[in-house]
């Protein structure tokens, strides 16, 4: 595993500099993340040709969709929303119950998936003229020049003080300390990589999906799911592994409230009581994460066209 730089002055400010992940095996060139942008819209790679990964991914919603779970070929509905791709390339571990551990691995798992694209890679690969391992490491590359930054709160910790109001400010301590939201949203890309079960899944006495248990087989998974960025998230409602959250404010309330007592709720999840001007500063906050989106870019950061 080879590490890119991606330096605050040479691409979209995170904040600080970051470092991503890139295997040795599939390094970032300008013509590799070009195909991966062709295939990424290109619909042949779905049976009756209808569906790209677009069409869950928009750009113009911060690469997530308006829907509360994906629909694929022939309207076909999974079992889960599709979250963005915003700095995906900085990710450890992939989709809501982190089952692949590469970037290269996940972008080939859609194209496969009955409800999605319902291609093998073997008819993906004769359609588009490519073999599978072009394929993937085309949109993986592709994948990883998605990025979002230079938001205001960006500005705002690189010393721009006027670059969040007084109630943003409030709604960031808030977001620090008594919302405790840094127990699973930290860093510059606002997550821990890590599962965590926050009761959305449990109604009615039950779980109704398992999450990462139904890969890990680990009891302590039951019902837990990837923590999402919170990068963009004033624009890839709704939220959560089955987009039962329609807004914001939903999800504020729904861990003000502790989320939802489970056997195996996270111990960090509990009551917050918050006011509503504490709300309010909070939301005002999380909209101040939503900065300048941009994909394309090369590992020196240049910007294609």
């Amino acid at each position: 595993m080879i590490w890119l730089l991606l330096a605050a002055s040479l691409v979209i400010p995170l904040g600080l500099d970051l470092y991503m992940p890139v295997p040795e095996e599939n390094p970032m060139t300008v013509e590799k993340i070009e195909l991966g942008r062709r295939l990424f819209s290109d619909r042949r790679l779905s049976r009756d040709s209808s569906t790209s990964c677009a069409s869950c991914h928009s750009p113009e919603r911060a690469f997530s969709t308006a829907r509360p779970l994906a629909v694929g070929l022939l309207g076909r509905v999974g079992r889960r929303n599709a979250p963005t791709l915003i700095n995906r390339g900085y990710g450890r571990a992939f989709f809501w119950d982190a089952r692949s551990a590469s970037l290269e691995d996940q972008v080939l798992k859609p194209i496969q998936d009955p409800n999605e694209m319902d291609l093998t890679i073997d008819e993906a690969s004769s359609r588009v003229g490519l073999d599978a391992t072009t394929i993937s490491q085309a949109l993986a590359s592709y994948v990883r020049s998605i990025l979002s930054g230079d938001a205001p709160y960006d500005r705002f910790i690189n010393g721009d003080r006027a670059a969040l109001s007084p109630e943003q400010q409030a709604g960031l301590q808030i977001f620090r300390g008594k919302g405790n939201c840094t127990a699973c949203h930290v860093g510059p890309t606002f997550t821990d990589e890590r599962s965590h079960n926050t009761g959305v899944a449990w109604r009615d006495g039950r779980l109704h999906d398992k999450g990462r248990f139904a890969v890990s087989g680990r009891s302590e998974d039951q019902g837990a799911f990837k923590t999402p960025t919170l990068r963009e998230v004033g624009r890839t409602a709704p939220y959560m592994h089955d987009g039962s959250l329609a807004t914001l404010e939903d999800v504020v309330q729904f861990y003000d409230e502790g989320g939802r007592a489970n056997p195996n709720r996270d111990a960090e999840i509990r009551p917050l009581h918050l006011t509503a001007s504490e709300k309010g500063a909070l939301i005002a906050f999380l909209h101040t994460l939503s900065g300048t989106v941009s994909e394309g870019v090369d590992p020196r950061g240049r910007q294609e066209p």
